[in-house]
C-alpha cells in the first residue's frame, strides 16, 4: 500500500518561509521522481516543482528563486522550502511520486496540507 504523507502547512505571514514534508512509504522511493502541485480554491492544479530520481529540478516560474524542492532517500522523504511567500502561494499543497515503465504510468498522491499566507 502506497503512502504519501505531507506535512508542514500552515499560516504564515508575506514574507516568511516554511518547509513542507512528504514522507513516502510502499515504493521504492530513489526510483522515483518526486513533485509538489498546489490547487487553490476554484483553479486548476499546477505544478510547484518536480525533482527526479537523479536530483534535477524544475520550477513553476512563480515560484523560481523562492521555493527549492530537495528529496533525502534514505528518509524516503520529499521536502518544500518556501521562502518569501506570498498571498497567492495560498493553496493545497500535494505531494506526488510518478515513475513511467514502457506504458505503464504510476502515479500516486498525498492527501495534501493547507498553506495560508496572509498580506
Amino acid at each position: 500500500q502506497v503512502q504519501l504523507v505531507e506535512s508542514g502547512g500552515g499560516f504564515m505571514q508575506a514574507g516568511g518561509s516554511l518547509r513542507l514534508s512528504c514522507a513516502a512509504s510502499g515504493i521504492t522511493f530513489r526510483i522515483y521522481a518526486m513533485a509538489w502541485y498546489r490547487q487553490a480554491p476554484g483553479k486548476q492544479r499546477e505544478l510547484v516543482a518536480d525533482i527526479t530520481s537523479g536530483g534535477s529540478t524544475n520550477y513553476l516560474d512563480s515560484v523560481k528563486g523562492r521555493f527549492t524542492i530537495s528529496r533525502d532517500n534514505a528518509k524516503n522523504t520529499v521536502y518544500l522550502q518556501m521562502n518569501s511567500l506570498k498571498p497567492e502561494d495560498t493553496s493545497v499543497y500535494y505531494c506526488n511520486a510518478h515513475r513511467r515503465v514502457g506504458a505503464s504510468d504510476y502515479n500516486y498522491w498525498g492527501q495534501g496540507t493547507q498553506v495560508t499566507v496572509s498580506s
